[in-house]
């Protein structure tokens, strides 16, 4: 009589297979070894396939991973909701597993996406995209205002910028923005052009911010930071006008600022006055030589001309205070002949004639004549240096002339 096995660790109780009994029984199992047990030989049958300790669990879902990523990242919100739920239909069907990742990445993906929404809804996702194009954009525009300074990291305005601390005016600093300004077009046209057109409209907007010129020292320059094609492809259009030192690594101190928020009445009725005929000179021919360009340089003449008729009726229509009064009057004389030998050389007939004339009206425009004005009105009274240019003509700002 054989004699069942105690139940073992992976066997439970109860679940042996029966035994035959009776005369048939024998070859009712394979014939060959047995089992070993406690008590010898047992003819019992194997671990069934499904009970096996050693068999393959079910694959996990690639779909439910997916899901479950791309909810915990919130970054495709739409996407992960959508294979969350196409996962559960495949789990159900296939008897994989993965169901908990699979729920979990759904309702992660659905709050993302009611997020997204809602951002969208509130203007949020537009902030943050802009949020991104200023962080994309450091190292090209400064993102300062007019009339703030700040520090370079480097303490150079030259090369790339990679960001810039705002600091005070009035202390030491290595630059100071005196203007800011847009460029235009959908493709960036590249480097020549954009550092073109940033420094001719630089030194265009100098004078509005540093009506005096004269206040502003010897070793200061004009910079820009203009934008890069990267920055450009992100909506980048933005230009920063700078004043720095022509010594790299050497700060400025103290605002240059000197416009209609910082001077007083007389000081802007005289500065206006002078900036037309700044103006003016600053419209000479590209020809060095008159006789290069004779009808081009008659025409600068003429603009000369009309130029210092509205400077002497701009300076007579001001009421200047008592210590200002002569010293005005008397560069009023002096602008009425210059402007006289202004009209004759827009006429000259050749080159001789016209140098003629020239000369004796610019000598009538000494700057140092202007010196007595401007201490009785509280201005800069050292005169620039001059400019070598030809005819006598200035350059971005500070020339030859009475107040150029």
């Amino acid at each position: 009589m054989s004699i069942p096995p105690p139940p073992g660790p992976q066997q439970p109780e109860g679940q042996y297979p029966p035994y035959p009994q009776g005369p048939h029984a024998q070859g009712a199992y394979p014939q060959g070894p047995y089992p070993q047990g406690p008590y010898g030989q047992l003819p019992y049958q194997p671990w069934a396939q499904g009970y096996s300790p050693f068999n393959h669990p079910a694959p996990v879902n690639g779909l439910a991973i997916a899901a479950l990523v791309l909810g915990i990242l919130c970054f495709l919100p739409g996407v992960g909701l959508v294979l969350g739920l196409i996962a559960l239909s495949q789990i159900r069907k296939r008897g994989e597993r993965g169901k908990g990742m699979a729920i979990a990445g759904s309702v992660l993906s659905g709050i993302g996406l009611a997020l997204w929404v809602l951002a969208l809804a509130t203007g949020g996702a537009a902030g943050f995209w802009e949020g991104f194009k200023e962080g994309a954009r450091d190292g090209a525009s400064l993102s300062l205002a007019k009339g703030e300074c700040f520090n370079t990291p480097n303490g150079s305005l030259t090369g790339e910028a990679h960001g810039a601390d705002k600091v005070s005016c009035a202390g030491k600093h290595d630059g100071e923005v005196f203007g800011t300004f847009r460029l235009t077009g959908r493709s960036y046209p590249g480097d020549d052009s954009v550092a073109d057109s940033a420094g001719k409209r630089c030194y265009g907007l100098q004078d509005s911010y540093a009506m005096d010129g004269w206040a502003i020292p010897r070793d200061v320059d004009v910079y820009y930071v203009t934008p890069t094609s990267d920055s450009w492809s992100l909506g980048d259009r933005e230009v920063t006008c700078v004043f720095g030192n022509t010594t790299e690594g050497k700060p400025l101190t103290g605002s240059l600022r000197n416009d209609e928020t910082v001077l007083d009445a007389d000081q802007v009725a005289y500065l206006k006055a002078a900036a037309v005929l700044n103006a003016a000179m600053d419209s000479a021919p590209d020809a060095e030589y008159v006789e290069d360009d004779l009808p081009g340089h008659k025409a600068w003449a003429g603009r000369v001309e009309k130029a210092l008729a509205t400077q002497a009726g701009m300076l007579r229509g001001h009421r200047w205070p008592a210590d200002a009064k002569k010293p005005v009057a008397a560069l009023i004389v002096l602008i009425d002949k210059s402007r006289a030998e202004w009209a004759k050389a827009a006429g000259a007939s050749d080159a001789d004639a016209f140098y003629a004339h020239y000369d004796k009206g610019l000598k009538l425009l000494d700057r140092n004549k202007t010196v007595t004005a401007r201490k009785a009105l509280g201005l800069a009274t050292t005169p620039p240096p001059d400019d070598a240019g030809g005819s006598g003509s200035g350059s971005e700002g500070d020339g030859a002339g009475m107040e150029v």
